[in-house]
């Protein structure tokens, strides 16, 4: 059957529901038109909006480059209500007006997304982590999103084969506490967390942190293979490769794990079992604030924050919807933000990786996605979009302050991707 004859049937269906739905004709609201371009007043509360009407049972239509990724839902009272309390900007369209606007979606480069039912949602996060250290986790608060908090314990148990997607953020899967030694190894948060750590990994039946780590990620790289959506920010990008990358070796030098590393491992690793990245040095001074020359951020700090941008690639959202839906945008330019990893380096992605965002410079990826046996990852390199140096201690991000925020809104295309209804999707 061609594009247009569905086009064409879904379009009658459309209009056709309308005409049985008591008390209205075709010049009623039958839906609302929630746009997500420059004229949307809260794009992050709109998600969380898109996301209760999944979570009714109610269908919601994406549209992929129309208005910056507008949502079409059903006009229900419930739904309007809850629009006007978010101070979410929408308009009530007939059916007509939906009908209009479909045939507009078919001739451009647009593309009708389905999305069906609302995803179940996990943070990979340990217990004592602030909330404001997350910023998925501050994104989905204030979008309304519900979700779910696991950690290696959990991981461990299979527990994630209850969730649909899952979320890492900076988190060290190398089992080198983040790498503060020469900064932090004498706080007294620092030296908490390793003891936390080391009781976690011998209650788990490991003889130190690294090798608990490493279960954990070969957990996660199974969740992922058996089909799991896999979504990753800041320093949990690269570690949970260089921890795949050495699923056999010692890594870890002694100021961390208490013993040495297995001698020559550099020429020993296995980036076949990485995600994204191949070819990789690590960095195995304990003083040296970086795991491995996969991290951008000396360039970036070197540009400073006023010229500190990445761009979105355009992508065919007839036959790629796929990357088209994970940067749906108002902006095509993105202001960047540091973290433990910013960003990552060119030169060291596998071929088989889409890159979805770069710099202007085009020599640093900002954000990339790829597919791991049934399953999908999406890296996104920095720690928070809205707070550009993010330190220890730092306050955090109110993101009400930033209801607009392009870089929020990437991380939130992520939750309502595995939404999307399979059979539309093209890769």
């Amino acid at each position: 059957m061609n594009r247009s004859v569905v086009v064409s049937r879904l379009l009658t269906l459309a209009l056709a529901v309308v005409a049985l739905i008591p008390g209205t004709c075709p010049a009623q609201a039958s839906s609302i038109l929630v746009p997500m371009d420059l004229t949307q007043t809260n794009h992050l509360k709109a998600y969380g909006l898109a996301f209760h009407a999944l979570q009714k049972g109610h269908t919601v239509h994406w549209l992929l480059n129309y208005r910056g990724g507008s949502f079409v839902l059903p006009a229900g009272k419930s739904v309007i209500l809850e629009a006007r309390l978010k101070n979410v900007s929408f308009s009530e369209v007939s059916g007509a007006d939906v009908a209009v606007i479909y045939a507009e979606v078919e001739r451009e480069n647009m593309e009708l997304v389905i999305l069906e039912k609302a995803p179940r949602i996990a943070v990979y996060t340990p217990p004592n982590k602030q909330p404001w250290d997350d910023a998925v986790t501050l994104a989905l608060t204030y979008a309304e999103i519900p979700f779910a908090k696991v950690f290696d314990a959990e991981v461990l148990m299979g527990e994630l084969l209850e969730y649909d997607w899952l979320h890492l953020h900076h988190e060290d899967f190398t089992g080198q506490y983040g790498k503060f030694y020469g900064s932090y190894g004498h706080a007294e948060w620092y030296r908490t967390q390793q003891v936390q750590s080391e009781k976690l990994a011998k209650k788990l039946g490991f003889d130190k942190v690294p090798d608990a780590k490493k279960a954990v990620a070969e957990k996660i790289r199974e969740y992922v293979t058996g089909g799991g959506f896999l979504f990753a920010m800041c320093s949990a990008c690269d570690t949970i490769d260089i921890t795949l990358a050495a699923h056999s070796l010692d890594v870890v030098p002694k100021e961390y794990d208490h013993d040495g590393v297995t001698p020559g491992f550099q020429d020993k690793l296995d980036y076949e079992r990485c995600y994204a990245f191949t070819g990789f040095r690590l960095i195995s001074n304990p003083l040296v604030y970086e795991f491995s020359n996969i991290d951008t951020s000396d360039y970036a700090k070197a540009r400073g924050s006023d010229v500190d941008y990445f761009a979105l690639f355009a992508f065919s959202a007839k036959h790629d919807p796929v990357p088209s839906m994970l940067v749906q945008n108002h902006v095509n330019v993105v202001k960047g933000f540091l973290g433990q990893t910013t960003g990552f380096k060119k030169s060291l992605i596998k071929r088989s990786v889409l890159i979805l965002g770069e710099d202007t410079a085009h020599t640093e990826v900002k954000y990339l996605h790829g597919n791991l046996g049934m399953g999908t990852f999406t890296f996104l390199g920095g720690h928070d979009p809205e707070d550009y140096q993010h330190a220890v201690g730092d306050v955090p991000t109110d993101l009400a302050l930033h209801v607009n925020s392009p870089g929020y809104r990437l991380i939130l295309n992520n939750i309502l991707f595995p939404a999307a209804k399979k059979k539309k999707m093209k890769t």
